[in-house]
């Protein structure tokens, strides 16, 4: 194992502010979520995750006494301002204007429409999950790939006679799987600038494990599609100029050109195709990228936020303790990659956003991966996949409840149908197991 000269003195209280953040986040989700819902709205997000963790942050500070107010602001200053925070709140701009003008031009729905025609009516279930993977992939959005996908999903479910919690549940899990993938997608920004890793090389890592767990879904699906009728999905209208931005962009990433480049590129040829068929004038375009950086806004105030709190209690011992903890109940390389992923999964729970959670377990993932001899590319993976894993099962998540309300169905109702979440889940324990690397 790394050791560090001077580290802070252990101090499980300096955590205090992160508790604070998750019992108002948590507990105003429940409460609005399933005590006194409001009618149109998800209780998880009626209290704004950005209030929640600026109360934290002022706890931070009262609780930090051996710095005085300008000496807290310093050290805050100094963490937001370290390159892979800028970075990272750099890319979360671009890859919003990069999803706004691709939303206007009509992008995701000619890609889809192109995919569908190309799909046999018997394969329809596994050739939903396949689309869903891709257009994930390409467009770096779960939710927005279930917003696009759902209805048609629903729509192939009464036409043929198919089980709506499976057919929706494939759509979930194949945005899931793109979206843990993708270049783009703001969960793998926040976890390769967090752990100071290349895109490219997590990507490789992460699809060692979500590979397999793709293909035991498609495997399942495949058997199910065997024992249903054949149907006749019809044909779909789509640009082809519409569609190829999309492949263009998912090639760059994939050969590694670097992420500014890749939004940069995508952004130009929406915005020229756009125009050219008419999707989009030159003014909705402009309008649909500042609509698309708008959205990206609280991300970037979570972020920052999130790394002043994650300096406070760094400097107050708060990670140290966390070390501790995880030095006496998990030993060696598995051990490390075990607490990284519980870690995880309790944020992603208690926040019901995945890049919030990858966002506030990031810091200490990080220190985690360092104290265990664990690759930044590895530890990267583990965020974004454990992330996913909780994301696509939670049944107050965005992804299940925007989902259960296109479909006209209970979050509930889908839970057995998420064939490649717990598939997923099988994976990467079976990789951490597997792990045979132990820490020095």
């Amino acid at each position: 194992m790394k050791q560090y000269d001077n580290p802070p003195k252990a101090r499980a209280a300096a955590l205090l502010p992160i508790l604070v953040f998750l019992v108002l986040y948590l507990g105003a989700g429940i409460w609005y979520e399933y005590i006194a819902p409001i009618e149109g709205q998800m209780g998880f997000y009626v209290m704004s995750v950005v209030v929640a963790f600026g109360l934290a942050l002022i706890v931070a500070f009262f609780q930090n006494r051996k710095r005085d107010f300008l000496g807290n602001i310093e050290l805050c200053a100094k963490n937001i301002g370290d390159v892979n925070i800028t970075i990272m709140l750099f890319i979360f701009l671009m890859a919003g204007a990069f999803g706004g003008i691709a939303k206007a031009a009509g992008g995701v729905e000619s890609t889809a429409h192109l995919l569908l025609n190309f799909v046999p009516g018997t394969f329809a279930i596994p050739g939903l999950f396949l689309i869903a993977c891709l257009i994930s992939m390409s467009m770096g959005t779960s939710v927005g790939t279930i917003t696009v996908l759902v209805p048609i999903a629903a729509s192939v479910a009464a036409s043929a006679g198919l089980s709506l919690p499976l057919t929706v549940g494939t759509v979930v899990g194949g945005a899931m799987f793109g979206d843990n993938l993708s270049f783009i997608s703001d969960t793998t920004i926040a976890a390769t600038r967090t752990q100071g890793t290349r895109m490219q090389d997590k990507f490789y890592a992460n699809l060692k494990i979500a590979l397999p767990a793709a293909l035991a879904t498609l495997a399942m699906l495949f058997v199910l599609a065997f024992q249903s009728a054949a149907i006749d999905l019809g044909t779909f209208d789509y640009s082809l100029l519409l569609a190829l931005p999309y492949f263009i962009v998912l090639i760059m990433a994939l050969i590694g050109i670097n992420v500014f480049c890749v939004l940069g590129t995508g952004i130009v040829l929406f915005f020229t195709f756009g125009i050219a068929t008419g999707t989009t004038t030159l003014s909705t375009a402009f309008s649909a990228m500042g609509a698309g950086t708008n959205g990206m806004f609280e991300t970037m105030i979570v972020t920052i936020l999130a790394a002043s709190i994650s300096a406070i209690m760094r400097d107050g011992g708060g990670f140290e303790a966390l070390l501790n903890f995880v030095r006496r109940y998990f030993k060696g390389a598995r051990g490390g990659r075990l607490g990284i992923g519980l870690l995880t999964v309790l944020m992603d729970i208690a926040t019901a956003n995945n890049t919030v959670a990858i966002v506030v377990a990031g810091p200490i993932a990080k220190t985690i991966s360092e104290e265990y001899g664990i690759e930044p590319r590895d530890s990267a993976s583990l965020l974004d996949t454990f992330s996913c894993i909780a994301q696509g099962i939670i049944p107050y998540g965005a992804q299940l409840l925007i989902a259960s309300a296109l479909a006209g169905i209970t979050s509930l109702s889908i839970i057995p149908c998420l064939f490649y979440p717990f598939f997923l889940a099988c994976a990467v324990l079976l990789s951490i197991m597997l792990t045979g690397r132990q820490a020095h």
